[in-house]
C-alpha cells in the first residue's frame, strides 16, 4: 500500500461560507447505538475470525491486528453483534480466486505458507518493493479474508440478510489480477462479485470505493467489464499517490465494452474521483455523491451495492491525511443503502488509525442497522474538491445521461473555457431524508432534459431565499414573451409522496423515465399550437440548518414563486389567453393565484387544469371566484378518488375526467389528450 509518509502539505482551507445544508452535527462520540428490540431474526449480519489477525509484522506495521480487533471489540460492546447474525468464515476456494486472478498469483501466495525463516528475509525486499509484509500465517488470513467477503456478499445475493459487514484483513482493492500489492493479496470485492454473479441471478453489482487510495486492483478486474461498475473517490495527487501513475485519474473510464458502452441494458464506465490534494473532507465527498455518484448509480440501477470501506480517508489516519468523519461515512452509507432494493454489503479495506476506524465503522454498522445518519453542520466544498467534481461530470456526462455537467460547474467559473481561480461550490444535504438524493435526481434528470432538448431557460429568481429552495426550477421557453397563448404549469415533480402511489413501489429510474416522457408530450402539444410554456416546480429544495431560522411556511415561499413569475412574467408577455395546469398538491397554489390575482386572472385565464390524481381537489377561497372557476375549470382524478362519493364537492368542478390510473405521472400523461380538447375548445369559444 502506501508509504509510510506522504510529501503533501496542508493546503490551507478557503474562507467558510454559510450555505443551505444539514443541521450541525452531534460529537462524534455520541454515535452509540440505539436501543433497538431484539430480533429473533436478524436482517444484519457481519463477517470475523480471530485468525485473520495472525497476519502480523514484528515492526509495527500500520496494517495491523488490532484494527479488525478494535473494531468487532466496539461491536460488541455496543451490542451489534447480539441483534444480529454472525456469518460463519471460510478460505477462499482457488476457481473462486481464479475468477479474478491468474493461477501465477494464486501459486504464489500459496507458497508462502511453506516458506522458511530464511526464505522470509530473502524476500523481505522484494515485497517491501510491492508495499507487503509477509508471514507464515499470510495464506491462511488472505484466503480467509477472501472468503469472509464471498459469505458476506452471497448471503445478501441470495436474500438470507440484506446488509452485512465483512470486518476483515488484510485488505484487498489493491490486489491486480497478475500481481498482489498495497498490504494485498487477493480482491476480496472483486472475487466476492465474480462469485455471485455464477451463484446467484444477480448480475449487475456497484463497487463504491472510498478507500483514500485508488482501487486499481479493482478497476483493472471489471475495466472492459459492462456488468459491474466501479467508482471510487481517492487522493491521486496527479499522481504522485499510492498507487501511483496516470491510472485512476478522472479519464480512466473503462476500456471496450466497459468504457461507456451501450450493451444490453449496461451504460458502462468506470468512475474515478481523483482528489488532487490532502484535506478533503465531508462536503467534498457529500458534493462528489450528489453531483456525480448517485445520479450514475441511480441509472446504472444495481441489483447489489458492494462498498469498499476503506477507512484511510478518515480524519486523523496519518497516511490518508484527510478529514472525512464518522458523520460523513454515514450519510454516504445511508445514500447507497437505498440503491438495490436495499441490498448492501460492506468490506473493510483500508484505515490505520485506531481510533478513526472504529468510530467510522461503528457509524456505518449503525446505519446498516437501521438508524439514521446524524445531523451535519453547514458545509462548503473546498475549490479543489470542488474543481475535481466538475471535471470528472464533464468527463462523464459522455456516458451517463444523468449527469449535467453544467449544474456541477463551481460558482465563480462563467464557462467551461473559464481558468481556474477562486469559487466556492455549496453541498446542500439534509439529515434524516431517504429520499432525498432520489427527489433532487429526479429534478435534475427532467430539468437537464428540459434545457438540452428543448431550449427552455431559467427563470432568475429575485430573493436570495427563493434562489436557496427554488433556483433551477422555473423554467419558460424562449418564446414566453411572444406568444399569444401561455401555458402556465405548476407541478410538484421529483416529490416522492406525489410520484409513488402508496400501494406501489416504484424504482427511481421508471419515475425518471415517466417524467422525461410526459415532458416532452407536453412541450410537443405546446409548440404543435404555438403557444408558449412557463413549468414552475414548487417541490422546494431542503432547507436542512437548523441555525437559519425559517422566516416564512413553506405555503408563503410558494406563493410569493407564483406572484413573481406572474406579475413578472406572464403580465408582462404578449399573451392574451393564459392556460393554468396544476399537478397534484400545487393545484393550491393555482388557488391561491387566483384570489390573490383576481382580476387580472379573470380577465386573461381562459382554462385552470387540475390534474391531481389522489389528492383533495381545491377550490378559490374567494366565493365570488367560485362560479367564474366552474366555468373555466377541468378536473383529473385518479380512479376511484373519494371525491365521486360526495356529489355537491365534485359539482363545483367544471368538467370532470376520470383517468383508471393509479401513478401521479402517468395520469397526467393519459388525461393530456383530454386537457388539450378541452383547452382548444374554450380558446375556440373566443374567435
Amino acid at each position: 500500500m502506501p508509504p509510510m509518509q506522504s510529501s503533501m502539505q496542508v493546503v490551507e482551507e478557503s474562507d467558510p461560507m454559510v450555505i443551505d445544508s444539514v443541521e450541525p452535527s452531534a460529537p462524534q462520540s455520541t454515535m452509540t447505538a440505539h436501543a433497538y428490540p431484539p430480533s429473533s431474526e436478524p436482517d444484519v449480519g457481519f463477517v470475523y475470525d480471530t485468525e485473520m489477525t495472525l497476519h502480523c509484522s514484528p515492526d509495527g506495521h500500520p496494517e495491523a491486528p488490532e484494527r479488525i480487533l478494535r473494531i468487532w471489540k466496539a461491536l460488541v460492546s455496543g451490542h451489534y453483534i447480539s441483534r444480529a447474525k454472525v456469518i460463519p468464515t471460510r478460505q477462499v476456494l482457488e476457481h473462486e480466486a481464479l475468477l479474478v486472478h491468474s493461477q501465477k498469483l494464486w501459486d504464489k501466495v500459496e507458497a508462502i505458507q511453506y516458506m522458511t525463516q530464511p526464505q522470509f528475509l530473502d524476500s523481505e525486499e522484494h515485497y517491501e518493493q510491492l508495499s507487503l509484509y509477509i508471514c507464515a500465517a499470510t495464506t491462511l488470513t488472505a484466503r480467509l479474508s477472501c472468503g469472509g467477503v464471498i459469505e458476506a456478499c452471497l448471503a445478501v445475493a441470495r436474500g438470507e440478510l440484506s446488509k452485512t459487514f465483512a470486518v476483515v484483513r488484510p485488505p484487498g482493492h489493491h490486489a491486480e489480477p497478475e500481481e498482489h500489492m498495497g498490504f494485498c493479496f487477493f480482491n476480496n470485492v472483486a472475487v466476492a462479485a465474480r462469485v455471485v454473479q455464477n451463484l446467484t441471478p444477480l448480475k449487475k453489482i456497484l463497487i463504491l470505493d472510498w478507500d483514500v487510495h485508488h482501487g486499481n486492483g479493482t478497476q483493472r478486474a471489471f475495466n472492459s467489464d459492462p456488468s459491474v461498475l466501479f467508482i471510487s473517490l481517492h487522493r491521486h495527487d496527479g499522481g504522485d499517490f499510492y498507487p501511483y501513475g496516470p491510472f485512476g485519474d478522472l479519464d480512466s473510464c473503462g476500456e471496450g465494452l466497459g468504457l461507456g458502452y451501450l450493451f444490453v441494458d449496461y451504460t458502462l464506465s468506470s468512475v474515478n474521483i481523483p482528489w488532487p490534494e490532502n484535506g478533503m473532507g465531508d462536503a467534498d465527498y457529500i458534493h462528489a455523491f450528489q453531483k456525480v455518484i448517485m445520479p450514475i448509480a441511480t441509472e446504472f440501477d444495481p441489483e447489489l451495492v458492494i462498498i469498499s470501506a476503506g477507512f484511510d480517508a478518515a480524519e486523523g489516519d496519518d497516511l490518508g491525511e484527510c478529514l472525512v468523519t464518522p458523520v460523513g461515512y454515514a450519510h454516504m452509507t445511508y445514500m447507497l443503502a437505498g440503491l438495490a432494493g436495499g441490498r448492501l454489503a460492506v468490506a473493510l479495506e483500508g484505515g490505520y488509525n485506531l481510533d478513526s476506524i472504529t468510530k467510522s465503522a461503528l457509524a456505518v454498522t449503525e446505519i446498516i442497522m437501521g438508524g439514521a445518519p446524524p445531523e451535519m453542520g453547514p458545509m462548503v466544498a473546498s475549490e479543489a474538491g470542488a474543481r475535481t467534481v466538475w471535471l470528472v461530470a464533464r468527463q462523464q456526462s459522455q456516458y451517463w445521461k444523468s449527469l449535467n455537467a453544467r449544474a456541477c460547474e463551481p460558482e465563480g467559473l462563467p464557462c467551461a473555457a473559464a481558468s481556474y481561480s477562486s469559487y466556492k461550490t455549496v453541498v446542500p444535504t439534509e439529515a434524516n431524508s431517504p429520499p432525498l438524493p432520489t427527489q433532487e435526481i429526479l429534478k435534475l434528470h427532467r430539468q437537464h432534459y428540459m434545457y438540452s432538448e428543448h431550449g427552455m431557460m431559467e427563470v432568475p429568481l429575485v430573493s436570495a431565499e427563493l434562489e436557496q429552495r427554488f433556483s433551477g426550477q422555473v423554467i419558460c421557453s424562449p418564446d414566453v414573451f411572444q406568444c399569444e397563448t401561455l401555458v402556465f404549469v405548476v407541478h410538484e415533480f421529483g416529490n416522492l409522496r406525489v410520484e409513488v402511489s402508496a400501494s406501489v413501489m416504484r424504482d427511481a429510474q421508471l419515475e425518471r423515465a415517466n417524467l422525461i416522457e410526459f415532458s416532452k408530450d407536453l412541450v410537443t402539444w405546446v409548440k404543435a399550437e404555438g403557444y408558449s410554456l412557463l413549468d414552475v416546480n414548487l417541490f422546494p429544495k431542503p432547507n436542512g440548518s437548523i441555525l437559519r431560522p425559517k422566516t416564512k411556511s413553506i405555503r408563503a415561499l410558494r406563493q410569493e414563486v407564483i406572484t413573481y413569475v406572474w406579475d413578472n412574467y406572464v403580465m408582462l408577455s404578449s399573451a392574451r389567453n393564459i392556460v393554468l395546469v396544476g399537478h397534484g398538491p400545487a393545484c393550491q397554489q393555482l388557488m391561491d393565484l387566483i384570489d390573490m390575482r383576481e382580476t387580472s386572472v379573470v380577465e386573461s385565464v381562459r382554462s385552470v387544469i387540475q390534474v391531481v390524481g389522489h389528492w383533495p381537489p381545491c377550490l378559490p377561497s374567494r366565493p365570488e371566484n367560485l362560479k367564474w372557476y366552474r366555468c373555466h375549470s377541468f378536473l383529473a382524478l385518479g380512479c376511484d378518488h373519494s371525491i365521486r362519493r360526495r356529489v355537491q364537492e365534485v359539482e363545483w368542478h367544471g368538467h370532470v375526467l376520470d383517468v383508471d390510473e393509479d401513478r401521479s405521472v402517468a395520469l397526467f400523461a393519459k388525461a393530456l389528450p383530454d386537457i388539450k380538447r378541452f383547452v382548444k375548445a374554450h380558446l375556440s369559444c373566443l374567435k
